[in-house]
């Protein structure tokens, strides 16, 4: 009995101060290390906002691959074109994720430029290219047509799958023109063509053309042979509309998706 109440008051002495020391560690952390730490923590909660800044205004800065002089570069190299730009008559800048047409102020030789499946937003930059002939636009960001005045020779232009709701700023030379699938509505819409007088293809199809006013404007294209409104709900609301079509559209040679006969006008 005696030696165990020795070895409990011993104990009871040991764990009194490892209490002790335990508490002298807690009361020397919350006066020192305790309060460096969350110091620290609060740095790198103000330093994380920081970095987001940073990435926020570059991704402002550049919204995507930028048409420069040394990309255009690489993809002719890629497309087996010139080195020197002037000598490129075709120019492939599709499916690149540009944004805006820049930099082909040295490609004054171009009579096709294919820029399909991008991210541009406005028709500029094409000062420099009076020999263009063929203009491919279609599925990108456009909300009107513009500044294609420098193009004295343009034949043919697609701006299909775009935002458009107006035809407008048209060049006289134009043959071609594919606007398909864009927010075409009222016959007004169409004016634009009226500045066209060669044109002989017209792709109208699946936008919201509702008036049948339109056949007043294309009635008015001598040249025209080609016209596709399908998708459109003013062919509901045509009579007879294939027969109305042919007979009106003198010159006529294909509707929709197919040809027109001899037997279409009789």
């Amino acid at each position: 009995m005696p030696i165990i109440e020795e070895i409990s008051s011993s104990e009871a002495a040991t764990l009194t101060g490892k209490v002790e020391e335990v508490t002298d560690s807690n009361r020397a952390n919350s006066d020192g290390k305790a309060v460096e730490k969350p110091a620290i923590q609060i740095k790198e909660v103000k330093k994380a906002p920081s970095n987001n800044t940073n990435v926020t205004k570059e991704s402002d800065v550049d919204n995507g691959p930028r048409m420069t002089v040394e990309a255009i570069k690489k993809i002719c190299k890629q497309q087996k074109g010139y080195a020197t730009p002037e000598l490129n008559d075709i120019l492939y800048l599709h499916f690149q994720g540009f944004g805006k047409i820049e930099n082909l102020e040295l490609y004054t030789g171009l009579k096709c430029l294919w820029l399909e499946a991008n991210g541009i937003q406005r028709i500029e930059n094409l000062d420099h290219q009076p020999e263009l002939k063929c203009l491919y636009l279609q599925q990108n960001l456009l909300s009107r047509i513009e500044n294609l005045e420098p193009l004295v020779q343009l034949h043919t232009l697609n701006v299909s799958n775009n935002y458009i709701s107006k035809i407008e700023n048209m060049v006289g030379t134009l043959h071609t023109l594919q606007i398909a699938k864009n927010r075409l509505q009222s016959s007004d819409a169409l004016d634009g063509l009226l500045g066209c007088p060669k044109i002989s293809v017209v792709d109208l199809s699946n936008n919201n053309l509702e008036d049948p006013v339109i056949i007043d404007v294309l009635e008015k294209l001598p040249e025209l042979a080609v016209v596709n409104l399908m998708g459109n709900p003013v062919i509901k609301k045509i009579k007879n509309y294939r027969k109305i079509l042919t007979v009106r559209l003198a010159n006529l040679k294909y509707l929709d998706d197919r040809p027109v006969f001899p037997k279409d006008r009789a």
